[in-house]
């Protein structure tokens, strides 16, 4: 249900005095919180959340500054998007994840292309970890160290809506989209859902409740009755299947 605050928001014009616009600040601070909270969990633990919130309110400002009532996208919503995209620009410039990791998560898709052309099917992670000459405890631990490289990667944050979406959909006016713009970003999510599909049950779970239902991965863990580690692992190679097999059906247009 929407709060009075949230509605407020988003039928407030711009050109905003002093006094709301600093109001308006004020309101929208939980959720810099909360969508900061969002992207730590998915980070390795030496990135500071607060350096995170710092830029996500960075993001708020400059959304109260541009936000434009005409492009029919409500402002609780754009705020939203922008706040979640300067804290993904924050970590770009930062350049937090070692090329070594990146290497190894390379590696990681390709063995799961490999396999899937091998097999015919999504690989498990045992069959994956095989693949890498690793025992599954390494690799489990392994997924745990790459976790947040997909970040921005996969998923977007819709200023329309407001939710985040697979796929990095363009933000525009729905009435500005032309017929072209509409296909492709039909096919993407057709794509996309075939990709979903091929992915193992409980990988379908954490995505589900973890992107849909919008649980931290704290209670994803609690739900499936498994550690949150265990959920990030989970996360993880599930996106990292994703973004594999997206590759290949991408190709194969």
């Amino acid at each position: 249900m929407r709060t009075n605050a949230a509605r407020k928001v988003d039928s407030t014009p711009t050109g905003l005095c002093p006094q709301t616009r600093e109001q308006l600040l004020l309101e929208q601070l939980p959720q810099v919180r909360y969508i900061a909270k969002r992207i730590h969990e998915r980070l390795p633990q030496h990135i500071a959340i607060e350096d995170l919130f710092q830029a996500g309110v960075l993001g708020l400002v400059e959304a109260l500054d541009k936000y434009d009532p005409g492009r029919n996208v409500q402002l609780h919503s754009y705020a939203k998007f922008r706040v979640r995209g300067a804290i993904l620009d924050s970590l770009r410039d930062l350049d937090w994840s070692p090329r070594s990791l990146r290497r190894e998560a390379r590696r990681i898709e390709a063995a799961h292309s490999e396999l899937r052309e091998k097999l015919g099917r999504n690989a498990n992670e045992q069959e994956v970890a095989q693949a890498l000459d690793l025992d599954l405890a390494n690799y489990q631990k392994l997924l745990e160290e790459i976790r947040g490289l997909e970040i921005g990667s996969l998923f977007a944050e819709t200023a329309e809506q407001g939710s985040e979406e697979f796929l990095e959909f363009d933000v525009a006016d729905p009435a500005n989209q032309n017929p072209f713009h509409r296909c492709a970003e039909s096919e993407q999510k057709e794509m996309l859902a075939a990709a979903i599909s091929d992915l193992c049950e409980r990988e379908q779970q954490v995505l589900s409740l973890y992107y849909f239902e919008e649980l931290t991965m704290k209670e994803v863990g609690l739900v499936l009755g498994v550690v949150e580690s265990r959920v990030s692992q989970i996360h993880t190679a599930a996106l990292i299947s994703l973004r594999s097999r997206l590759n290949t059906l991408i190709a194969a247009l």
